[in-house]
Order: structure tokens, then sequence, then C-alpha cells
């Protein structure tokens, strides 16, 4: 698989917490198995997943006093770390919803250099910015636009006429092989607390009527963001406390994966959501709303896992019964999980970046 050292940096605004920063993480590693020297620049101080190649954390340089004139000195530390390792190629993994940052950026950081853009939302406003003529700008002077769902590569094409857009997925992660039991029986939720992406109303509003607590399994929430404290409130109002429960962030997720009867995931939009990926690898079967998008790309309806229209609160709550008393169907996907995702393995994405960094590079 190793071809030709090339000089390659994977730019993310951090690397914690989230399953887009996750899978930047895991791209670092690819990149090195290929024999690419990787460099990670970070915008933030915030480096918490494991990452191959060498670190160039920007935030580390931030100033206590957060002026526009900071920020700019930053800005030129960045782009004189850009001219002075001379990348054969710049992977930019970051958000980019801000005019003039992203102005900044194309112009003066990424000025003369070789561009890759991915995408790991459907919400297409996170990755380009307001101004249709300023992101056009952006997708015309970039080698390539990478998508991570089919769904996002084709939405991408289609809002700005792109005719340089292709899908690479977000590899399985490689977890441990053997995690201790938790010796209790739970559902799962895993990511960002962030109500407006993740919807956590529908959750709790299917977990309540559905007949999981009188069963006595529970719903585990594992993540951080802006909204705990509203959360915690939405599940007291709702009674309950005695069997929803709010956990910390944590990187190491291996083994509430693999004890989880399923992970559920009701998000309004996605990517192609890691946390399916995480969970189906381990063995452990999902239920999704079919948002936009990725689950859809992920679940084979009852065989690996449930696919469940979205925003139908009903629907959900049946299908978390589903997996609760139809054993030979719970059993089935749970047989079906592994296998599924076996052709996403980090070799096999591995294989696709190289091809595009080939056809980009030649």
């Amino acid at each position: 698989m190793v071809f030709s050292p090339l000089r390659v940096a994977v730019v993310s605004i951090s690397l914690a917490r989230g399953g887009a920063e996750r899978s930047t993480a895991i791209l670092t590693k690819m990149l090195d198995s290929l024999g690419v020297e990787v460099h990670l620049i970070t915008i933030t101080d915030d480096v918490v997943y494991e990452y191959s190649g060498k670190l160039f954390n920007l935030g580390a340089y931030k100033s206590k006093n957060d002026t526009l004139w900071a920020r700019w000195k930053q800005l030129k530390l960045l782009r004189k770390y850009i001219q002075k390792n001379q990348f054969d190629l710049i992977i930019d993994n970051r958000t980019r919803s801000e005019n003039f940052k992203e102005w900044i950026y194309l112009n003066y950081i990424y000025a003369g250099q070789r561009l890759v853009y991915v995408v790991r939302s459907f919400h297409l406003q996170n990755y380009f910015p307001s101004n249709k003529s300023l992101a056009k700008q952006m997708i015309s002077r970039s080698a390539a636009v990478v998508g991570v769902s089919k769904a996002i590569a084709l939405e991408i094409s289609q809002q700005y006429n792109a005719t340089n857009v292709r899908s690479i997925y977000n590899p399985v992660p490689e977890f441990p092989q053997q995690v201790q039991s938790m010796g209790e029986k739970y559902i799962l939720y895993l990511g960002r607390i962030e109500e407006n992406v993740k919807n956590f109303s529908l959750l709790l509003d299917a977990y309540a009527k559905s007949e999981l607590g009188s069963s006595n399994i529970k719903l585990k929430i594992y993540g951080q963001g802006d909204d705990e404290n509203w959360l915690k409130e939405k599940i007291k109002e709702r009674g309950l406390e005695a069997l929803v429960s709010l956990h910390p962030f944590t990187p190491q997720i291996a083994e509430v994966l693999t004890n989880a009867h399923f992970l559920a995931l009701t998000s309004r939009y996605e990517g192609f959501p890691r946390v399916l990926l995480e969970a189906l690898s381990v063995g452990t079967p999902v239920i999704s709303v079919d948002c936009e998008s990725g689950p859809n790309e992920v679940i084979d309806h009852e065989k690996n896992g449930l696919l469940v229209e979205n925003h139908n609160t009903d629907l959900l709550a049946a299908a978390f019964n589903r997996f609760i008393f139809d054993e030979d169907l719970y059993q089935k996907c749970k047989s079906n999980a592994k296998p599924s995702v076996e052709h996403l393995s980090q070799q096999n994405i591995a294989l696709q970046w190289k091809k595009l960094i080939e056809d980009v590079t030649k």
C-alpha cells in the first residue's frame, strides 16, 4: 500500500468529543499507513483522540486577550507553518461557515496550496459559507471535495454545480477485542449533547412511550455539549431520572458500545454517522431514524438494524419494542452487525484515500 512519500497536512478545528473529530484522527492514521508524512494542524488547543504524525497545535498559541489582532497573529503563524513545510496536499476537515474567515483562508492561508475539502455533514451550511460565490470559488480552486456519504457528495454537486466531488466513507474503528461485561441491560446514545441536531426530545419521548422502562432496560447517554443542563431538565420533566442517565464524554467507548443492547440515533441530520459504524463493528445492532444523510447507507433494514421514519415517536417506540420482544429479529441483526461493515475497514478506506491523493498530486 505504500507509495512515494508525500507531505500532507490534515487541518481540523479540534481532535476531541465528536464523531467528525474521531474520523479525522483515524484519517491521520490511515495516511500514515500509506507512508505519507502527516502533519496534523488543530485550530484549538483540544486534542484527545490518538492520531499519527506531527502535531502543530495552533490553539496553544492563543492569546489570553482574544482580540482581532491576536487572532490575526495566529493566522499568520498558520500561514508561516504551511509555507515552511511546502505540503503536497492540505486536507481541510474544518467547519467553514464564516464568509470573511473563509475568504482569508482561501486567499491568504491557503494561497497557492493544493487543497481537498472534506464535508462531514449533510447540513452543507456548516462546511461552506453562505456567500455562494465564495463557496463556488473554494470548490473550483480545490483539487477535490470529499463527502463522507454518497448523499452529501450528490448534494454538493447539485447545489454548487461542482464536478470535482467524490464520496469516501468514514472507516470503522479498531477497538480492543476483549471488554468487560457491565452487568446490566441498557440502550445507548453516544455523541454531542446538541438538541437542534441530535433531537433528544424524540429520543426521550420514544423511550418513554416504549416498553423498555417497564422491562428495566435503561437509557444511557454518553457525551457532552452546550445542552447538557437542558437535557437534565427534560429527563426530570418526563419523570425518567431513575431510567435515563447522563454520562460524561469518554474516548474509551468500546466497553459501553459492546455491552449495549442496541444503539439509538435520532438526529435531524447527519453526515455518515460514526456511532453507527462503531456499534456495528463490535456486534451491537442499531436503530436509527432515516435522516439525511448516512443511516440508509449503513443500515440494511431488519438485517443489521432498524431504519425508522424520522420525527415519528410512535414508530420509533415500536422499533425499540421490536428489539426487546422479537428475539429472532434481534439475534439476526446482532449476528449480521460485524459483517455488515467489513467493507468499511480502515485498510479498504485507506485505499480510496490513496487513489484520491494519487489523482490530485500526479
